[in-house]
C-alpha cells in the first residue's frame, strides 16, 4: 500500500468515536454480513451503489477495498454501479488523487475504464455501468445502497443475498461551488473511515 494512504487510514482510526452511534449499528450489519462470510470460507461480494456511479458508489468500492487490503481480510471483491451511465467523475477522481491515489486511464472514450491504484499491484478498475453489468457479480452479494434515489428506484436487486442502506449526502450538489474540492474530499474521507470501521470489527 502506498504509504500515503496507509499513514492516511492510521489516522482515520483515531477518529472511529466520531462516528454516531447510529450510524455504526448500520455499519455493523455490514461487517457481521462480512463475517459470516469469512467464517464459511466464501468469496465477499460487496457491490456499491448509487444512481450515476459516478461518485459515492466509486468511493465505496474503492475504500472497502482498500480497508480490507488495510486490515488484511482475504476474498473480497468490491464493485460499483448504478440505475443510469454516466461516467467517473473528474472531482471525485481529484479527491482520490489528493489523498494519494494513483489514477489512470488508457481509454478516449465518453466513460472509461480507470485504475485506480493504491499500491504495487493493488488497484481497482471504476467505470460508470448499471449495477448488473458485467463485470459486477449476478449473485452471490451484498447490495450496498449510498444513495437514496438508488435505494428508492431499485426496491429488489436481482441476485443479492442482502442488502444495505447507508446513504451519504451527494458532493454533486456543489460541482459549480468554490466548495467542491473540500465537499468531494469530505464525502471521500467519511466512506474511507466507515469502511475502516466496518472491516476493524471483522475478525
Amino acid at each position: 500500500m502506498y504509504e500515503q494512504i496507509k499513514v492516511y487510514c492510521v489516522n482515520l482510526i483515531h477518529d472511529f468515536h466520531n462516528i454516531p452511534d447510529e450510524r455504526k449499528n448500520a455499519l455493523r450489519e455490514i461487517a457481521n454480513f462480512i463475517q459470516f462470510k469469512k467464517d464459511l470460507f466464501q468469496n465477499i461480494n460487496l457491490l456499491y451503489l448509487c444512481t450515476h456511479n459516478s461518485r459515492r458508489s466509486v468511493f465505496g468500492q474503492v475504500w472497502s477495498q482498500v480497508a480490507a487490503f488495510y486490515y488484511n481480510i482475504g476474498e473480497v471483491f468490491t464493485f460499483s454501479g448504478g440505475t443510469e451511465i454516466t461516467k467517473f467523475n473528474f472531482n471525485a477522481i481529484n479527491a482520490l488523487e489528493n489523498m494519494g491515489f494513483l489514477i489512470s486511464s488508457s481509454e478516449k472514450k465518453s466513460n472509461p475504464n480507470f485504475s485506480v491504484n493504491f499500491g504495487e499491484n493493488l488497484s481497482a478498475t471504476c467505470f460508470s455501468k448499471i449495477y448488473d453489468d458485467f463485470p459486477n457479480p449476478t449473485s452471490d452479494f451484498a447490495a450496498i445502497m449510498m444513495c437514496s434515489d438508488a435505494d428508492r428506484k431499485c426496491p429488489i436487486i436481482k441476485g443479492s443475498e442482502i442488502r444495505f442502506s447507508i446513504p451519504y449526502d451527494d458532493p454533486k450538489v456543489f460541482d459549480n461551488s468554490e466548495e467542491k474540492a473540500a465537499k468531494y474530499l469530505k464525502t471521500s474521507k467519511q466512506i474511507a473511515i466507515e469502511s475502516l470501521f466496518i472491516f476493524s470489527l471483522v475478525k
